[in-house]
């Protein structure tokens, strides 16, 4: 029996938020997360309308409670959204939120005057929900070294800034030396109270492993705003986001792999002001596409296909082991504008210095859950997991291993980097200091395409990337 995925994800990233109850949605369908009983709204006139539309909706209600309706949390900061709680989410309703459900339906007359969206769900920002069950890491040995292996470093002169909003950077990282100029945020716990690494924490040095392989002529700054199993809400995500760039001033690249579906066409309320921001600026967001095998618009890669943005958001597909045709797991449509290598990539992880074990938190599928035919992360390598077995999906003992530095992953999370790296390679090699000048030229130049859902788009192959074989040697039993 194949077991439930984003339900099992919704479990990790429940425990990694305590205090906020969350749901799925919509209607309990599994397409995104958001935070029960609390709206968000652009702060001013737009909330002081949605709070009293939303009263007087429920006063007219007899099972909700108007008295509900009220500010949750600090005022809005540069953000512009705040907080709007529209219920008790520890009353009643333990599957879905019909309070979020009633107060968006209050509002839909207002938003057709307005022709904007006035509310929102406070969604869940991550790196994980609904992923191809194999993209947990699985180790790599060291002496195969990592793939894409590094490239001939140029000696640049100024080089170029970009900065990963991921996990925060694993205390050994500097053991490897393709990482030994790069800086940023620790991980404020790595591993559980056993020893054990936990889900997600090395995905920030994963990332930082590839860009400093594609683009070793670059200045890498990993920030941790991410949790230990890769999420934020959507309101802190804004933040965050502008935190990480005040810190350092605005980078040339940010290399961002999360972000959510939301059910619309029109973006994150809580991102927008950071997005109209970075189109102002000269940076370039290259962000991860979502490993949902969708088409469904995912945040804020698809800000790319959005009028005004085109020129600032690169969204970045996976394509599968042989850089022929898409990962069976990535989203895709016409607002995925490139395709980069995202299966079986090799990269840096934690145990350099003492071996770290790991333990295997999902099943793998006896088949590819999206349908495909080719040996997929989905089924290869075998292994049972910790939240699997727990629901009895997948009979056994959940599966240990050791790493001891490299590590095998999968996803979108890593195409966007390996394309990040690339628009940086290429400013080097060209002295262009425009990121988004070199993204043109690059896409443009290009005469590399794949095939993805019968689709033929343009394919960013780094050149030291090898071919990973899509088939197995010995089927799995």
């Amino acid at each position: 029996m194949a077991p439930q995925r984003f339900h099992e994800q919704f479990q990790q990233i429940q425990r990694s938020m305590p205090g906020v109850p969350l749901a799925m949605g919509p209607d309990d369908s599994g397409e995104f997360l958001y935070e029960k009983g609390v709206v968000l709204a652009r702060d001013g006139e737009e909330a002081h309308l949605v709070e009293d539309t939303v009263r007087a909706h429920f006063a007219e209600a007899p099972d909700l409670v108007a008295d509900h309706v009220r500010r949750a949390g600090p005022p809005a900061d540069r953000t512009g959204v705040t907080r709007i709680r529209v219920g008790d989410p520890g009353e009643g309703d333990r599957g879905g939120d019909r309070t979020v459900a009633h107060a968006l339906r209050a509002l839909r007359e207002h938003e057709g005057r307005a022709g904007r969206r006035l509310v929102s769900r406070n969604h869940v920002v991550s790196i994980a929900v609904n992923a191809c069950p194999g993209d947990e890491p699985v180790p790599a040995p060291f002496a195969g070294g990592v793939n894409p292996a590094p490239a001939a470093a140029h000696d640049a002169a100024t080089p170029v800034d970009v900065l990963v909003i991921d996990t925060g950077l694993m205390h050994d990282y500097r053991s490897f030396p393709l990482l030994a100029h790069v800086e940023g945020d620790g991980q404020v716990k790595e591993t559980d109270d056993d020893g054990v690494l936990q889900q997600y924490v090395g995905h920030g040095t994963f990332i930082a492993g590839l860009l400093a392989a594609v683009a070793p002529d670059t200045r890498i700054t990993v920030r941790g705003t991410l949790n230990d199993a890769g999420a934020i809400l959507e309101s802190d995500f804004g933040h965050k986001l502008f935190e990480a760039v005040d810190r350092q001033g605005w980078p040339d690249i940010i290399s961002l792999s999360a972000g959510t579906s939301n059910g619309r066409t029109d973006g994150l309320l809580g991102v927008d002001a950071f997005m109209r921001e970075l189109r102002d600026r000269g940076t370039l967001l290259v962000a991860a596409a979502g490993n949902n095998a969708s088409a469904t618009p995912f945040w804020p890669a698809a800000y790319a296909d959005l009028p005004g943005f085109s020129d600032s958001v690169l969204s970045v597909g996976a394509l599968r082991g042989d850089g022929e045709y898409g990962a069976c797991f990535t989203n895709h449509g016409a607002w995925v504008k490139a395709y980069a290598p995202g299966e079986r990539l090799t990269s840096a992880l934690t145990g350099f210095r003492t071996p770290v074990p790991y333990v295997y938190q999902h099943s793998t599928y006896d088949a590819c859950r999206y349908g495909f035919t080719y040996v997929c992360t989905c089924r290869h390598p075998r292994h049972t997991g910790v939240l699997s077995e727990e629901q009895g999906g997948a009979p056994g003992k959940p599966d240990q291993v050791m790493f001891e530095g490299f590590a095998q992953w999968s996803g979108t999370s890593f195409a966007a980097p390996v394309a990040a790296g690339m628009v940086a390679a290429h400013m080097t090699a060209r002295k262009e200091r425009d990121p988004r000048a070199a993204r043109r030229q690059l896409l443009h130049a290009t005469t590399e395409y794949a095939e993805v859902r019968g689709a033929h788009v343009p394919a960013l192959r780094p050149p030291t990337w090898r071919p990973v074989s899509v088939a197995l040697t010995d089927p799995p039993s």
